[in-house]
């Protein structure tokens, strides 16, 4: 039962009553009694001054237990707490003297020994707990015993503390942590002399760093730390070491500016011994229901060995990282969105942070897209605009698309009746039709060469549209016909000539004219495709009754298309010339395209009539399931096996295209994935003695339908802990009753038997033991060609496989242990391989980082503070790659 009261004070007097009355109100003045007469002289009454209130508001107080009251002091127990404005404290018990206004706050010790009750004390600058406190409502000043605070990311603990009136605490060897163990937390700035601002800062004079009770030789005359509950502007200290190659060094030093509560920006900066130097921007933004995202740019200039020295070089390199997203309810009908990846080529191999980056070295290309789309309601039509890059770390190409903009319609029925009549439609109902437009600018250069590139010589520009119209209908019941003409329209801007250049004996671009150019063809197809199923159901005698029948489904389908010959001199989309070539001894014609290497490509040569042939495939299982709700579950055997090729009526030669297989499956939940491509066509030699594709069947030759080109195998199997862990319970439900007799039964029989599983509210008699743990490992595999044996008549194949593998392994719950490794078959050599130890410290975190093998070989250990207030505390351990002597050899 709790009893409430209201502590009114009037003209400096306490009178208590309870919660639920009116309060009860007694006005006490001071009047002058004069001795020696019996009769009051009213007349000559002398009112005494009246003091003003020393509380100016009501002192609300309540306990849970009890209320005593004892010669002008109340005692309150059990969840006492007193308010009194916007002031709260509660503990355990509570002593409030009403003549001195004094509040007197402490905990208890239980049955176990711990504290429990112990007072919190709550105004405007924050909540604190303690082991007691001692309040004056009058002066709000405070004696505190054994206090503890939140500061920002630490905590500010303190065996002795005063609180001032105007919420400024004073501590002598307090302690500022960021550990959540508060009464021995595991390391500490030990504070002789502090004053606490809550909310602010926190101002000491000497301190001295204390880890595990172990005072350390790290000390300071006094220190400053910023303790705001709200992000702020401030210098960034830099972090220290040396390097063998690039000496000592200040990394990540600068300024953070918090601009207002939409975005921020930092500046720091990196500068070593050996004049190397390098600084960072990075910025945040967010605008609540409209967007977010963040921008980072990097610079850095290496210097490596001496000016005077062979092996002396300097490098710039930069990056610039751009992210941007739209929340979905700014605008359901446009959206804009960045992902911006770009750096130059050897930044990655100079940026410390790379090294121990095992999946940042393996990128070869990087790719960047920055897109705007508008979709307009109700309408077919929308567009998109993107700005594309991508690039290739390696051989340093760029590939820059600036702009990319598509205007789409999609797929309309112009000849349907908007009012139906009926279920019917009539066959030209189903005619539909869309349209595609395009319009690019791209460039394919280096990246020392891009800003020295001209737009109208070296970008590829132009303008597409593509139009096709197509229908659909059943024929004979179960084939689907599909008959569709494709119309297509390129706008170019220039168009080139060819010449042959005597002195360097080969055909060269001679010329470039500029204008509007009209390049368009068009072509006719027409498809059918079908299902056919076939059922097998296997022996009971041999498979038993669990399977019931195993379905293969095949889908055949065949396509015809029509396409002109549009090097016909009346399109004017080609051209030739003729050259003597001394080599030949013979006068040679070349045909070209005088849009040879345009945006969108040119119409083809020569004229098609091809059939298109394909046969998917698919088997499954069915067997019974107790699992399934219908009794029965579906096991895909194999998930697709795919076959297509194509014949040209019209082509003089080589009629048959190349036959493509592809297929997946799964087995044991891991998916198989492999592909490959056959020649149905004969190699001979030519006259120059190289090998050569004819027009001879390979089956007229070697009773061979085609020939294997190329192929490929790739799988990946995920495993762990988990992976095993529904099976064991299993095994664990079925054997529990057999291996552990009922404890009943032991106890009519006074035989003890083994230990059983722990129940809820039992003493634990063993502590369980678990190693969770998983593992990724990766194949790809493939076969090509190699050189080609005269002697087989056919290329030799050369097999080469990668192999990945990456796991974790949390040995305890603080030990864990990553690690990523590969190998290449072919190269017969290891791949980047890195592997990370982890050692959670609680409020510390301990790493080590190895690279064993490679360019990179190197490793980095450190020790540091998990909060980022004391993100320099901490002790760091490192070789550089760049220490290896084969560092560099890109």
């Amino acid at each position: 039962m709790t009893v409430g009261f209201i502590l009114t004070v009037i003209a400096g007097s306490f009178v208590s009553t309870l919660a639920q009355d009116s309060p009860l109100t007694i006005n006490r003045s001071d009047t002058l009694q004069i001795n020696g007469d019996t009769t009051s002289q009213e007349a000559d009454t002398i009112q005494a001054e009246t003091r003003p209130p020393i509380i100016e508001a009501e002192v609300e107080y309540s306990a849970t237990d009890s209320v005593k009251f004892t010669g002008g002091k109340v005692f309150l127990y059990g969840d006492a707490s007193v308010s009194y404005q916007d002031v709260l404290l509660t503990a355990y018990k509570i002593e409030l003297d009403l003549d001195s206004s004094l509040a007197y706050a402490t905990g208890r010790i239980d049955s176990t020994g711990n504290e429990v009750g112990l007072p919190v004390f709550k105004d405007p600058s924050g909540e604190y707990t303690m082991r007691s406190i001692k309040y004056n409502f009058e002066t709000e000043k405070a004696i505190i015993e054994h206090v503890v605070t939140e500061q920002g990311e630490g905590y500010v603990v303190s065996n002795k503390a005063k609180k001032l009136q105007d919420n400024i605490y004073c501590l002598r060897n307090g302690k500022y942590t960021t550990c959540t163990n508060h009464d021995h937390p595991h390391f500490y700035l030990n504070l002789t002399k502090a004053k606490v601002i809550p909310g602010k800062k926190i101002i000491t004079g000497p301190a001295y760093l204390v880890i595990e009770d172990v005072i350390m030789p790290v000390a300071v005359p006094f220190a400053f730390v910023p303790s705001s509950s709200t992000y702020s502007s401030g210098f960034i200290l830099p972090s220290y070491g040396e390097e063998s190659s690039r000496g000592f060094f200040l990394r990540n030093g600068g300024y953070y500016w918090a601009a207002n509560d939409y975005f921020d920006l930092s500046v720091t900066g990196d500068i070593y011994s050996n004049m190397s130097w390098g600084t960072r921007v990075a910025s945040r933004y967010k605008l609540r229901y409209k967007f977010s995202g963040n921008f980072n740019f990097q610079y850095i200039t290496n210097v490596t060995s001496e000016k005077e020295l062979p092996d002396y070089s300097k490098s710039k390199d930069l990056s610039i990282s751009w992210s941007h997203s739209q929340d979905a309810k700014a605008n359901p009908y446009s959206r804009f969105s960045a992902s911006v990846n770009f750096s130059t080529s050897s930044f990655d191999r100079n940026n410390v942070g790379s090294i121990i980056n095992p999946r940042q070295l393996a990128t070869n290309t990087k790719r960047s897209s920055i897109s705007y789309s508008k979709q307009w309601p109700d309408s077919p039509f929308s567009l998109s605009a993107n700005l594309q890059h991508s690039q290739n770390s390696r051989d340093t190409t760029i590939d820059l698309t600036l702009p990319n903009l598509t205007l789409t319609m999609n797929r309309i029925y112009p000849f349907k009746k908007k009012d139906k009549i009926g279920s019917q439609e009539k066959w030209y109902e189903k005619i539909s039709m869309s349209y595609t437009g395009n319009a690019s600018n791209r460039i394919s250069t280096k990246e020392s060469e891009l800003f020295d590139s001209s737009l109208a010589q070296d970008w590829k520009n132009g303008i597409q549209h593509t139009i096709p119209v197509s229908m659909n209908f059943k024929l004979l019941r179960y084939f689907t016909l599909s008959p569709s003409f494709n119309y297509k329209e390129r706008w170019y801007f220039k168009s080139i000539e060819k010449s042959y250049d005597q002195e360097r004996q080969q055909v060269v671009v001679s010329d470039t004219t500029q204008g509007f150019n009209r390049v368009y063809d068009y072509s006719f197809s027409v498809g059918t495709q079908t299902k056919i199923y076939t059922f097998f159901r296997p022996s009971r005698w041999l498979f038993g009754g669990g399977i019931q029948a195993i379905r293969h489904m095949m889908t055949p389908s065949v396509s015809m298309s029509y396409r002109p010959d549009f090097s016909d001199p009346k399109y004017g989309y080609y051209d030739w010339f003729e050259y003597y070539d001394p080599s030949r001894d013979e006068i040679v014609r070349h045909d070209y395209s005088i849009y040879e290497g345009a945006m969108y490509g040119v119409p083809g040569r020569g004229e098609s009539g091809s059939m298109s042939i394909g046969l998917n495939n698919n088997i499954e299982m069915k067997v019974k399931s107790r699992e399934d709700s219908t009794g029965f579950k579906k096991i895909p055997l194999l998930e697709s096996l795919n076959f297509s090729t194509s014949y040209n009526f019209l082509a003089d030669s080589m009629k048959w295209s190349r036959i493509n297989m592809s297929g997946r499956t799964k087995v044991f939940g891991t998916s198989i994935n492999f592909n490959a491509v056959f020649d149905p066509y004969s190699i001979q030699l030519n006259e120059q003695g190289n090998p050569v594709r004819v027009d001879r069947l390979l089956w007229k030759d070697k009773r061979k339908i085609a020939r294997l080109e190329n192929a490929s195998l790739s799988f990946g199997l995920n495993f762990g802990s988990e992976t095993f862990k529904k099976k064991d319970n299993k095994e664990q439900n079925q054997d529990s009753d057999s291996q552990f007799p009922d404890q009943d039964d032991n106890r009519e029989t006074g035989v003890e038997g083994p230990p059983g599983p722990q129940t809820s509210g039992e003493i634990p008699r063993y502590a369980e033991f678990s190693m969770p743990w998983n593992m990724s490992l990766n194949y790809n595999m493939r076969i090509v060609q190699d050189k080609f044996n005269k002697e087989r008549m056919a290329y030799d194949k050369r097999f080469t496989a990668d192999i990945s593998l990456n796991g974790n392994l949390e040995l305890t719950k603080k030990w864990s242990v990553n690690f990523s490794t590969g190998y290449n078959v072919d190269r017969k050599e290891i791949s980047h391989t890195n592997i990370r130890i982890n050692r959670d410290l609680h409020c510390w975190n301990m790493s080590f980082n190895l690279v064993p093998v490679g360019s990179y070989k190197s490793y980095f250990f450190t020790i540091a503070v998990n909060s980022s207030m004391l993100r320099d505390l901490k002790y760091e351990k490192r070789s550089h790659p760049r220490d290896n002597p084969g560092f560099g050899g890109f």
